[in-house]
């Protein structure tokens, strides 16, 4: 599938090259060199030059290529490459000109192992530092006997060790979302949704098996919502939820989701992300944002904002920020806020009103004027770009997600402890006005 790997500086020059298969002469680095790296009109990152098709992904200051003869599948082109960013982070910290050429003998290693005639094999970094090291890596683990080795680089769960030990057995499960939002003008919604992803650290001994359900399973059994979700702190979270756009870890086994939508998984040691989401139906906004503003002939520019906190009381966002645009001949901004601070920017064209801790069901207003230059009135007429809000909250799902239950199976049968954290950020939250 993959003809050939290559590393480029910014400069043009190939650090790395490696050929899996014939029919890919020297000098087609150069094509991508004068087609791609000296031309400054290259937006897409597949070119098709004859029967010859480059992939590139660009990292720090390198160029990373995968060259293909054959009707590739783009997408694992893709996922190859930047399996090799992240193979570069784990062994090197940074991924960069420097580091190639400092370890470029262990690239080449690397990108032996990882893929064989043009088709990627393993490319888990753990179960590769098993048998390829630097020296601070051998420093920091064991030896590891010949036959381990073999078993984990061929064995169906190369993202896991089997000799894994902790002290203390615990899981943390964090559900990260963000919400978007556009409202017109006169207050109607006009696209509202919700991208999710949830991650869980996990430091678990043996060779466990966890068990891991969602309250979109309600939607297919219709059974009422559990007790031990009701009690969840995120009130507007209650009820079942429709996931789109589901994307796992390979860890997890797909068909038992397609059946009774739990996840079954023997999960990664450490950190890793369980799985990627996006919801489109009922969501639940965290602020409502009513906005006035009026242009008082050319002089003159009135706000009167509110923003109300729609989550519950026992419940505050952090680091709220609204950020109110002003015309581009602005001269002065006076303000008012009943909480928090509000600064004009006149590099920004914009007036920040940061509110640092903004509790549950509160409502606060911002009420100002803006003074504008009449040398300028002429110019072309304000654009009124949307207001916008960042802010971050915890304990509070925009979609409705809950985790019902993480239940874990090894055969020692040991206790672990497991916790849970939502976290909603603001993606783009603007209203119009």
């Amino acid at each position: 599938m993959i003809s050939a790997i290559l590393l480029y500086n910014q400069k043009g020059e190939v650090l790395i090259s490696r050929y899996y298969r014939e029919g890919i002469r020297r000098a087609t680095a150069d094509l991508f060199r004068i087609q791609v790296i000296s031309s400054p009109d290259v937006r897409s990152p597949v070119l098709t030059l004859g029967t010859t098709t480059f992939c590139h992904v660009k990292h720090e200051n390198i160029y990373l290529v995968a060259i293909s003869r054959q009707n590739a599948d783009i997408a694992l082109v893709f996922e190859f490459l930047y399996k090799i960013v992240a193979l570069g982070r784990a062994y090197f910290t940074r991924l960069d000109e420097e580091a190639v050429k400092d370890n470029f003998a262990l690239i080449y290693e690397l990108l032996d192992e990882v893929m064989d005639f043009g088709y990627p094999q393993n490319t888990e970094g753990d179960t590769l530092k098993m048998y390829i090291t630097t020296e601070s890596v051998k420093s920091e683990s064991k030896p590891v006997e010949s036959s381990k080795i073999t078993m984990q680089a061929t064995g169906a769960m190369s993202w896991r060790r089997d000799d894994i030990k902790y002290r203390r057995n615990e899981v943390f499960v964090d559900v990260f979302e963000d919400v978007n939002l556009l409202m017109s003008a006169t207050g109607r919604t006009l696209r509202t949704d919700v991208t999710g992803r949830i991650m869980l650290r996990v430091f678990l001994s043996g060779m466990p098996e966890c068990k891991f359900g969602l309250n979109d399973r309600l939607l297919i059994d219709g059974n009422d919502e559990s007790e031990s979700s009701r009690k969840t702190a995120s009130r507007a979270a209650a009820g079942s939820v429709s996931l789109e756009d589901c994307q796992f870890h390979q860890c997890v086994k797909l068909g038992r989701f397609d059946q009774d939508r739990t996840i079954n998984f023997i999960p990664p040691d450490g950190e890793f992300e369980l799985m990627k989401y996006r919801a489109t139906e009922n969501i639940n906004l965290p602020f409502k944002v009513a906005v006035m503003v009026r242009e008082i002939g050319k002089s003159r520019v009135e706000y009167k904002i509110d923003v109300k906190a729609m989550f519950g009381v026992k419940l505050f966002a952090t680091n709220v920020l609204v950020r109110i645009p002003t015309p581009l001949n602005t001269a002065t901004v006076t303000t008012h806020v009943t909480q928090g601070k509000a600064k004009y920017e006149p590099s920004e064209n914009v007036i920040n009103w940061r509110i640092p801790r903004f509790p549950g069901g509160m409502e606060y207003v911002f009420t100002g004027e803006a003074e504008l230059l009449s040398s300028m009135t002429t110019h072309k007429t304000w654009s009124r770009p949307p207001i916008s809000m960042q802010f971050s909250l915890m304990m509070f799902t925009s979609s409705g997600l809950l985790v019902r239950y993480l239940k874990v199976f090894e055969k020692s049968n040991y206790t672990s402890i497991k916790w849970v954290r939502y976290i909603v950020r603001a993606g783009s939250y603007e209203i119009r006005f």
